[in-house]
C-alpha cells in the first residue's frame, strides 16, 4: 500500500526546486556579466594596443629624420651646440627606451618610452624655434626640404597621441571599477599610463622654415 506524500513534503520539494532555479539563474546572469566584462576589457585593450602601435610608428618616423636634421644644421651654421646636443642626447635616450613586444602588458616600460619621446619632442621643438635666428640656415635647401616632412610628422604624432589618450580613458576605468577590477586581477590587466593633459591641449606647432622676405 503506497503512502501519499504529505502536503508539507511537497511544499519543501517545490521550495528546493525554486531555490535551485534561482541559484542557477544567478549563476547564469553572473557568468554572462563576467563574460561581458571580460570581452569589454579585451576589446578596450586591443584598441589601446592599436593606438600604441600607431604612435610608435610616428615616433619612429621622427626618430629616423633627426640624423638628417642634425647633419644639415651642423653643416649650415655655427649653431648653438647646447641646443643641438640636447636633441642628440634625447634621441639616444629614446633609442634605449624601446617598446617591448606587448607594450600594454608592461605599463612601466610604456611610461618610460612615452616620457623619453616627450623629452625628444621638447628638445626638437627648441631646436626648430632657435632656427629662426639663423637666416643662412633657413635658406639651406636641405633644411627647407625638411619643413613638410617634420610638420606632417608632428601633426600625425599629435593625432596618434589624442587617439591614445581616448583609448586609455576608455580602458582604465574598465579595470579599476567593480566588477571589472576582479576580472582584470584574474587576467593580469594593469592600469596604463596617461599622457599629460596639458601636452594634449597645446596646439600642434606650426613650423615654417621658409626664407625671410
Amino acid at each position: 500500500m503506497q503512502l501519499a506524500h504529505s502536503p508539507r513534503r511537497g511544499a519543501i520539494a517545490r521550495g528546493c526546486l525554486v531555490g535551485l532555479g534561482i541559484v542557477l539563474l544567478l549563476v547564469l546572469v553572473g557568468g554572462g556579466c563576467a563574460v561581458s566584462q571580460y570581452n569589454g576589457i579585451v576589446s578596450a585593450k586591443k584598441n589601446v594596443d592599436g593606438r600604441v602601435a600607431e604612435i610608435d610608428n610616428q615616433y619612429k618616423r621622427r626618430f629616423d629624420m633627426i640624423p638628417q636634421l642634425v647633419d644639415t644644421v651642423k653643416g649650415a651654421a655655427n649653431y648653438e651646440k647646447t641646443t643641438l646636443q640636447a636633441v642628440v642626447d634625447a634621441r639616444a635616450s629614446v633609442g634605449r627606451a624601446t617598446l617591448p613586444p606587448d607594450a600594454t602588458g608592461d605599463p612601466e616600460k610604456l611610461k618610460q618610452y612615452l616620457q623619453a619621446q616627450d623629452q625628444l619632442g621638447g628638445a626638437l621643438s627648441r631646436l626648430l624655434v632657435v632656427a629662426e635666428q639663423y637666416p643662412e640656415l633657413k635658406a639651406t635647401e636641405n633644411f627647407v626640404g625638411l619643413q613638410t616632412q617634420i610638420e606632417g610628422t608632428e601633426n600625425r604624432i599629435a593625432v596618434a597621441r589624442r587617439d591614445y589618450v581616448d583609448a586609455v580613458q576608455s580602458y582604465n576605468p574598465k579595470i579599476v571599477k567593480f566588477p571589472g577590477v576582479l576580472i582584470a586581477g584574474m587576467f593580469g590587466h594593469r592600469e596604463l599610463p596617461q599622457l599629460a593633459v596639458e601636452a594634449e591641449q597645446r596646439e600642434t606647432p606650426k613650423i615654417d622654415f621658409g626664407t625671410q622676405k
